[in-house]
């Protein structure tokens, strides 16, 4: 290998796990920890946010998808040829997309495309669904995406989680998805939507559909236990689909009447000021949801927008 090139998150993973695997004690892996205040810590260029909004008629979404990521530099800012790109959208109920409860399959596919385009060696689909996967793939439609676009669907197993300890104020070992910590460049791609305990679920909450064991524990203390989550998983971009947002009765809703058209998407390279924009959809301030406000005391990030680089597309 020459001596130049640089390890890819892949390979690094890879390596720790396997130092780890000769290590580890009591079957967990410990991953070196950043700590909170350290999160972005070293950041060379500032941080960017995006809104992109779609107001002409006949629009698609999936053109509102490439502009949002174009006034970001384009997808190649984030992707690199060879590289293994992972999705994590919210597809955890079987629902279909007129309800708001899962991420549009059609911004699901306008993100693979562009991700191969940029030369992605391969995409990968990985949720782990409360609904049984197969069901929610199905109904969701991200199983046809997966079939249009040629991207990996990953079927949630138990062989696929390894414990691992997450360094949080209050989790520490949980099961972790694999494919989302072994991929070289992860994108979260949560829908936006009213929760009926934590105020709203957006981008940080989405990463309680990245890890296993009891899910449900993770409702107590639930905005802490988004922080903790959101301060170990650190992907590349934050695309937060709110072309239609649930506003009530979340998480899985089942109404259209629970449901606005905002045809918004909102991408940050920074997960609280994402979440923090989209608290605006549904009229809120940031201040008002505690997993934002922590995570901002924690240093993951910022809702003052004025120390990013903000830009607006519409289409």
């Amino acid at each position: 290998m020459d001596s130049s090139h640089h390890m890819t998150r892949r390979e690094s993973i890879k390596k720790l796990l396997e130092l780890c695997g000769s290590l580890a004690l009591g079957g967990f892996i410990t991953v070196p920890s950043q700590g909170p205040l350290l999160a972005f810590a070293g950041a060379e260029k500032p941080r960017f946010i995006v809104e992109g909004v779609g107001v002409n008629e006949g629009y698609t979404t999936r053109k509102l998808v490439r502009e949002v990521f174009e006034a970001a530099g384009g997808m190649r800012r984030f992707v690199s040829k060879g590289d293994v790109v992972v999705i994590k959208p919210n597809i955890s109920w079987a629902r279909p997309v007129h309800l708001a409860a899962t991420t549009n399959p059609e911004v699901l596919q306008g993100v693979i495309e562009l991700c191969q385009e940029a030369g992605a060696a391969k995409v990968r689909i990985a949720d782990n669904t409360i609904d049984d996967a197969g069901f929610c793939f199905s109904v969701t439609g991200a199983e046809a995406v997966a079939k249009k676009t040629g991207a990996e669907l990953i079927y949630p197993t138990s062989s696929l989680m390894k414990d691992m300890n997450l360094q949080g104020n209050r989790l520490d070992v949980w099961p972790v998805y694999q494919p989302l910590v072994e991929a070289d460049k992860v994108i979260n791609l949560p829908v936006a939507k009213h929760h009926i305990l934590s105020s709203l679920t957006l981008g940080m909450k989405n990463w309680i559909g990245a890890v296993g064991g009891n899910r449900w524990s993770l409702h107590e203390d639930i905005h802490q236990n988004i922080v903790d989550l959101a301060q170990f998983f650190r992907p590349t971009v934050t695309l937060i689909d709110a072309t239609r947002i649930m506003t009530r009765n979340g998480p899985s809703g089942g109404s259209r009447s629970d449901v606005a058209e905002k045809n918004t998407l909102i991408l940050s390279d920074d997960p609280v000021a994402a979440d923090a924009k989209s608290s605006l959809l549904f009229g809120k301030s940031p201040d008002d949801v505690s997993f934002i406000r922590v995570a901002q005391e924690w240093g993951l990030g910022t809702y003052d927008f004025s120390k990013l680089v903000q830009k607006k597309v519409s289409v």
